[in-house]
């Protein structure tokens, strides 16, 4: 299932079913943008295939928009449009690979998320800020382990 009612968390273990998705979404999106758009990724958490998630959909797209996919209370996808090869556009994929590439850190950070959806089930504004300083630091250990690679 794809969706979480928007201002709640819940994360769930991952699903092969996101790749599809994302694929679907991102073939969509390339197909109304053409060639406005020079790169289409899925991101986020739902792309790192060894953590749980919050079952929505993040879609970065080069240029600078966000837009949110909805059914009725719903949120479905996050779409989000950033400067291609920009910082948030390097850091979304640098995230991702690391991550990947890292199953210690990325289960590091699925334990985090967890204990912060228990505590902030009710409260994505909490949850999303009290992930801040684990995201940052990856990101820096993300940026070093691309350079070295």
């Amino acid at each position: 299932m794809i969706g979480l009612k928007r201002g709640t968390v819940k994360l769930v273990a991952h699903k092969n079913e996101w790749n599809e998705d994302a694929e679907n979404i991102c073939h969509l999106l390339k197909k109304i943008l053409g060639d406005t758009a020079l790169d289409i990724q899925h991101v986020g958490s739902t792309s790192i295939c060894s953590i749980s998630a919050k079952p929505i959909i993040d879609i970065a797209v080069a240029g600078q928009k966000f837009f949110v996919m909805e059914d009725g209370d719903i949120r479905t996808h996050h779409i989000h449009v950033v400067k291609w090869n920009g910082t948030d556009w390097n850091n979304y994929i640098n995230f991702r690979d690391y991550l990947n590439a890292n199953k210690d850190k990325a289960m590091m950070y699925n334990d985090f998320k967890q204990k912060l959806a228990m505590q902030f089930s009710n409260d994505r504004k909490s949850y999303t800020a009290g992930k801040k300083e684990i995201i940052d630091r990856l990101l820096s250990e993300a940026r070093i382990w691309k350079l070295e690679s």
